[in-house]
């Protein structure tokens, strides 16, 4: 496991409880799923840019078969 650091925050009461009710588990885990959700979006808006651009050398029925 990686190392862990403690950190203080404040947030508005409204938003956490909100957050937790969406992710249905405790306050680390939905601040670790936010900040996992945060570091994640550079990823995702990469690959939003390739949407359409990207050529696969094999086909819908090829990867069928290939089961």
């Amino acid at each position: 496991m990686e190392t862990a650091r403690k950190i203080t925050i404040e947030v508005p009461a409204a938003l956490l409880d909100k957050a937790q009710q969406a992710s249905g588990v405790g306050i680390t885990q939905t601040v670790r799923t936010g900040l996992q959700l945060v570091a994640a979006s550079q990823a995702y808006a990469q690959l939003r840019r390739l949407r359409g651009k990207v050529r696969f050398s094999r086909t819908l029925a090829e990867l069928k078969t290939d089961r």
